[in-house]
């Protein structure tokens, strides 16, 4: 395959297509890799622990690699030039220890060395992530930030079933099975826009320090209001996300007392609804504008999630539900970046990249910790469900909350129009 530039997507809508699905293969392998860990880790250290909150520390340590790397990997990205480009080494360098930590994550003997392993992943993934969403808006047009994303995120939620479902029959075999086949398909998929991708490299590599990086990240959070709107309601968005995929198998397997036939059958449904949202979501928000969008799928999301918490037992009826919930909660998460790529200045593209990685390590450090002690403190009360009843209403409420603040960036975003078609 031929390595792709901007300036040839900019002349053609065939390659330029083509660029959004490689980018979007580097989402592919990031939601696989995450997936896998956030859905399968917990029954394995549930060997170890039974403590919902212990889990919900593990898993939620990602949180403090978001807030600590990602102010510093992203501004450094914007500057950081080399043969390579400015984003893609940092990719690089990411790819080989994610692969690694996957591989050896699930034969750890105890609770410590595993979460050794789990923190040594995380920080390889946001050594990635933070440049890996800046090559976005450097290569993209604005016009076409809402197709791009309903793209990676069409690449997303097929990971996201193929890791829950996937996973899920093979953990029945072998225990190590989601998480060997997560190094494999992490390593192929993350490595495509390294491969494919072609970047301006610059003129002169620059590393202004650490200390300077934090300060422009403050810079841009304290003078941007807009982006600060956003990153609020990102790190809502991105804990609730993070609960619900922490305790979710759990809550099937504990709480509603269902086999791994049903807790896979319920993952897929959520992939689904994931899938319909990033098919529709994109060329939705093109057009009517993508926080218009969010906001009236906020009230599905969220209030769905409220409705979850009543339920006691289990009835098939249930799918009927959750899948357009899921579908309003995939529009969400598909259109969250793209909607950040228009609020974003143009020379601070993998600072605020950063930032919001950031806040979304804010949402992972606060949303599993806190899910898992809610549970803790549920189960005395809500007992035909162990605790796990109190995990939807917890998750709900960030998603009502951020509301008002879509609503205020629905007001100052003016919809994009349609791209040309291009000879």
């Amino acid at each position: 395959m031929a390595q792709i530039t901007a300036v040839a997507a900019a002349r053609s809508q065939d390659v330029r297509r083509s660029l959004f699905w490689i980018l979007g293969l580097g989402a592919f392998g990031l939601a696989f890799s995450i997936t896998t860990t956030a859905a399968y880790l917990p029954p394995l250290l549930h060997q170890f622990t039974t403590s919902g909150a212990l889990i919900g520390l593990v898993l939620g340590a990602e949180g403090v690699f978001a807030l600590l790397l990602s102010p510093v990997i992203g501004p450094w990205s914007d500057s950081f030039h080399t043969p390579l480009g400015r984003r893609r080494p940092f990719m690089l360098a990411a790819l080989g220890p994610m692969a690694f930590c996957l591989l050896l994550m699930a034969f750890m003997p105890n609770l410590w060395t595993t979460t050794l392993i789990v923190l040594a992943f995380f920080f390889a993934y946001y050594v990635y992530e933070p440049p890996y969403r800046g090559l976005y808006p450097d290569l993209l047009p604005p016009s076409t930030y809402g197709r791009a994303q309903g793209i990676q995120h069409v690449l997303r939620g097929i990971a996201l079933g193929a890791a829950l479902v996937g996973g899920g029959f093979l953990l029945k075999l072998w225990h190590a099975a989601p998480f060997v086949l997560a190094a494999f398909i992490t390593t192929a998929a993350c490595a495509a826009p390294i491969l494919f991708i072609r970047e301006d490299g610059g003129h002169g590599r620059v590393f202004e320090g650490v200390r300077a990086y934090f300060r422009r990240s403050w810079d841009i959070l304290r003078d941007e209001a807009e982006v600060r709107r956003f990153l609020l309601a990102n790190a809502a968005w991105e804990g609730t996300f993070a609960a619900a995929r922490t305790f979710v198998v759990l809550y099937v397997l504990d709480g509603l007392h269902q086999s791994k036939s049903i807790s896979s059958a319920l993952l897929g449904a959520v992939a689904t609804g994931y899938v319909i949202a990033a098919l529709i979501a994109g060329r939705l928000g093109d057009r009517f504008g993508i926080a218009r969008v969010i906001f009236f799928a906020s009230f599905v999301y969220g209030g769905g999630y409220l409705v979850a918490g009543l339920a006691t037992t289990w009835h098939n009826w249930y799918f009927a539900l959750i899948v357009p919930v899921a579908v309003a909660g995939g529009t969400v998460m598909t259109l969250a970046w793209g909607l950040l790529f228009k609020l974003m200045p143009k020379e601070h593209r993998g600072a605020v990249s950063g930032l919001a990685t950031t806040t979304k390590g804010l949402g992972l450090l606060l949303g599993a910790p806190v899910a898992g002690l809610a549970i803790d403190l549920a189960r005395p009360y809500l007992h035909s469900t162990d605790g796990y009843q109190i995990l939807w209403p917890v998750c709900g409420v960030p998603i009502l909350a951020a509301i008002p603040l879509v609503y205020r960036l629905m007001r100052v975003e003016q919809p994009g129009k349609p791209e040309p078609t291009l000879g």
